[in-house]
């Protein structure tokens, strides 16, 4: 009865929150605009803020004039002199946490900035919006008679020159209200844990015997703690060890190639899986309604969005519109504007837009992760959802994957080749790929100009991956844990021969 109770108390107050969402969706152009000319006069004393005149800004168009679009690369020094203990630089009030990014697998680690702003207005906000909408969309939802699992990154919070950095998600767990951590499993210690293998053993440990009601992180990760949570307890299904288990909110990858697996170890018909978008810089979008396949755009966490079209895409130089200019289905890069004092960052994801009221996205992946070599403009949703297609026609299902191209040579097609580790492999992988190869063509007008007669494009080639192979690419690259993920689509090869040396057998002289 109690936690009947509490339950009800804890819906109640994070209800009350859907009247301010209200709001911005009935003026999001108004709260977009009133929200830059917020951020733009707060930092006016800045060192950036009087670089490019602040104070004398009045009007969008004179934020896009003043202020160049930025990547990492270009704020890196003013970043690491915030870092060695310098303040007012980008953002007014003292920033001592930033989150160590681990979006990619390159060697390089980026630090973004994260302000108490941030932490309190943007992330710790979104997360109580998430259990908000849901339990606005579910009155009968019984979220905190139990516990939340959560799986986050592989690495605490480390301090450097009075300053501190780790993943987003170790951040977020060393300020997170006692409220949240009360109703969160596992602890504190062992979600900060940096040995990821020993970490998930101690995470099955403490989660088994725990009322299980909600699970929250990325889905390649998620799925390997489940099946050891089923190894240990020798159960059927995820059902038998957590019964009140109602809803998952993931995000990170596409959840397209994992849609299945989850539905096999989760059987329940009305079962949720909420998306979410959140990201090292903040957390940009939530679903908002059950069974959807798109979220909301959150509008007043304290970030000002803007958008270059892709097909006019080119990088610090693009041109980019407000979000009152956006259309429908038109594949964007997102600028962010941030009270962390990120400005008119380019944070390397695209989206589409699939209801201009209210503002709802997919994400469709990354400016750098697509395949563009031969015209074919291949993205990472045309990807997932092609092997989407492959997998409920041949019974497959998949663990990792990653695609390449091959470049012509001679008189040769190009193509791409595809590196797929299976957790069940198609009877026939020519079908397989067959059917791969059709659903690209459906899907993809550019793809299927270019497979026409074999000319540009010849068939896809597929290798089969032997099990743990990306486990251990990323592990030899200190990459293991709940944030990192394998990069989809590459114009390069590099990462496809990294994993392809790793398969060959060791050559003993």
């Amino acid at each position: 009865m109690p936690f009947t109770i509490v339950n009800s108390i804890i819906s109640w107050f994070l209800k009350k929150r859907k009247h301010q969402v209200e709001l911005f969706l009935k003026y999001p152009i108004e709260v977009q605009k009133e929200l830059l000319y917020k951020l733009i006069r707060k930092a006016k004393d800045t060192e950036l803020g009087k670089k490019y005149e602040f104070y004398a800004i009045k009007s969008y168009e004179e934020f896009k004039q003043n202020v160049p679009i930025q990547q990492y690369e270009s704020i890196e020094p003013l970043i690491e002199r915030t870092r060695k203990g310098e303040q007012n630089v980008f953002w007014p009030t003292h920033i001592k946490w930033f989150a160590k990014s681990s979006g990619t697998t390159n060697a390089k680690s980026k630090f973004i900035p994260v302000s108490d702003e941030a932490l309190e207005d943007c992330h710790f906000k979104a997360g109580k919006d998430m259990l908000c909408l849901y339990c606005n969309n579910n009155e009968e939802a019984q979220l905190f008679t139990g516990k939340g699992l959560r799986l986050g990154g592989s690495s605490g919070v480390y301090e450097d020159n009075h300053t501190y950095f780790g993943d987003l998600s170790a951040i977020i767990i060393e300020n997170m209200p006692f409220w949240a951590d009360f109703s969160s499993t596992p602890s504190q210690e062992i979600a900060l844990m940096e040995e990821w293998e020993t970490k998930m053993t101690a995470m099955v440990e403490e989660t088994i015997n725990e009322d299980i009601t909600s699970l929250v992180g990325v889905p390649s990760w998620m799925l390997v703690l489940l099946n050891r949570v089923l190894e240990r307890t020798g159960k059927n299904n995820i059902l038998e060890v957590w019964p009140n288990l109602e809803v998952y909110f993931h995000g990170g990858v596409n959840f397209n190639p994992y849609r299945e697996q989850f539905k096999k170890l989760i059987p329940k018909e009305d079962f949720k899986y909420y998306e979410t978008y959140n990201a090292s810089e903040g957390f940009f979008a939530i679903q908002d309604v059950n069974y959807a396949f798109d979220m909301l755009l959150m509008l007043d966490y304290g970030i000002f969005y803007e958008f270059i079209p892709m097909d006019k895409f080119d990088g610090e130089n693009s041109e980019t519109i407000a979000l009152e200019d956006v259309q429908l289905h038109t594949n964007y890069a997102i600028v962010i504007t941030t009270n962390s004092g990120l400005w008119r960052y380019l944070i390397g994801d695209t989206v589409k837009f699939t209801s201009l009221n209210p503002y709802r996205i997919k994400i469709t992946g990354r400016t750098k992760h697509f395949i563009n070599v031969f015209g074919e403009e291949l993205i990472v949703e045309n990807a997932a959802e092609a092997l989407k297609l492959a997998c409920l026609k041949t019974g497959a299902e998949i663990s990792e994957f990653t695609a390449a191209p091959i470049f012509m040579k001679d008189k040769k097609s190009g193509g791409h080749e595809w590196l797929i580790e299976f957790k069940i492999q198609p009877e026939n992988l020519n079908y397989f790929t067959e059917i791969l190869d059709t659903s690209l063509k459906n899907i993809n007008s550019d793809y299927e100009a270019k497979r026409y007669n074999n000319l540009t494009l010849a068939m896809p080639k597929i290798n089969i991956a032997s099990k743990g192979l990306f486990h251990n690419w990323l592990k030899q690259k200190g990459k293991l844990g709940g944030q990192h993920k394998v990069p989809r689509l590459s114009n390069s090869r590099k990462h496809l021969e990294e994993l392809l040396e790793l398969e060959k057998p060791p050559v003993y002289s």
